[in-house]
């Protein structure tokens, strides 16, 4: 049952970094390769905050948010200024800046020594300290993020990234405003992802630059084209196959460390299939 409950608490937080991410690559039709740094500085922000200062962990978690979703204001202004491959290269290049700040800003981050001893949450005087209890917590704000999003991408503003994503030129003639509207898709799967990641933080209570680099970025991608494009439950499918996948390969008879390294091959392997047979993913609605 621990085990069990390891793997549905990681898989409720790739769920919302993949649901997130969706609301940019899948609604809206811009590939960005700049999660895992928005994943990383809600980790940092709460790990740093809850052992140096010692706030409360959700106050820490807001504060993480902001953070993220300032500076994903910031590099969004620039990035809504690409299109297509460029637009993923610059996302590219903003998350390996993220992954240098973490590695060297020792002072601050520890560098590659990372962050030890981040407590569990905690509210009214109730802590999360046990497992289980942790999943609920994942679970509820997973249902949260969820529904956020849903009501998101249902409302008027939601129809009017789908209209970007099939013709931007086109939308814009009818006065409305691309850049403003890329910029805030942009800026909220920031926030969203800096949740998951002050989860993240709080459950393994240990973070280190490793943990958020380029290759996460690809990896939370990979759910979001595995589950399908705009596709809330896709998000979903696609974070519980990948993080299950690596699971199932040890249970078939491959050694830890082999199969640890099958995973990536595994992947590749996966997504090529898919692109071939099945290329809007098991539940989307649009093809990469």
């Amino acid at each position: 049952m621990p085990y069990l409950i390891h793997l549905l608490i990681l898989i409720s937080i790739y769920a919302i970094l993949a649901i997130s991410l969706d609301l940019v690559v899948g609604f809206s039709g811009f590939l960005s390769l700049a999660h895992a740094a928005f994943f990383g500085i809600g980790a940092y922000v709460t790990a740093i905050l809850l052992t140096s200062l010692g706030i409360n962990f959700f106050l820490a978690a807001f504060i993480g948010a902001l953070i993220s979703a300032f500076l994903a204001l910031c590099i969004g202004a620039v990035l809504s200024k690409f299109k297509g491959d460029f637009y993923a290269l610059a996302s590219l290049g903003f998350g390996v800046i993220v992954y240098s700040v973490f590695l060297n800003w020792q002072d601050l981050t520890r560098g590659p020594l990372g962050i030890p001893g981040i407590p569990r949450p905690a509210i009214f005087g109730f802590a999360f300290a046990d497992n289980f209890w942790f999943l609920v917590l994942a679970l509820v704000v997973t249902l949260l993020v969820f529904l956020f999003s849903h009501f998101v991408t249902g409302s008027s503003f939601g129809r009017v990234l789908k209209a970007i994503r099939e013709d931007e030129q086109a939308i814009s003639v009818f006065g409305y405003n691309v850049l403003l509207y890329k910029l805030a898709i942009f800026v909220i799967a920031a926030a969203l992802a800096a949740f998951a990641g002050s989860l993240y933080a709080a459950y393994i209570t240990f973070i280190d630059p490793s943990t958020f680099t380029v290759t996460e970025s690809i990896f939370i991608l990979s759910t979001v084209i595995l589950g399908g494009l705009a596709s809330h439950r896709g998000a979903v499918l696609g974070a519980a196959v990948l993080i299950l996948l690596p699971e199932f390969l040890r249970f078939v008879g491959f050694p830890t460390d082999i199969a640890a390294q099958m995973r990536q091959v595994v992947y590749g392997v996966l997504l090529v299939v898919l692109m071939m047979y099945k290329p809007q993913g098991l539940l989307g609605e649009y093809k990469l």
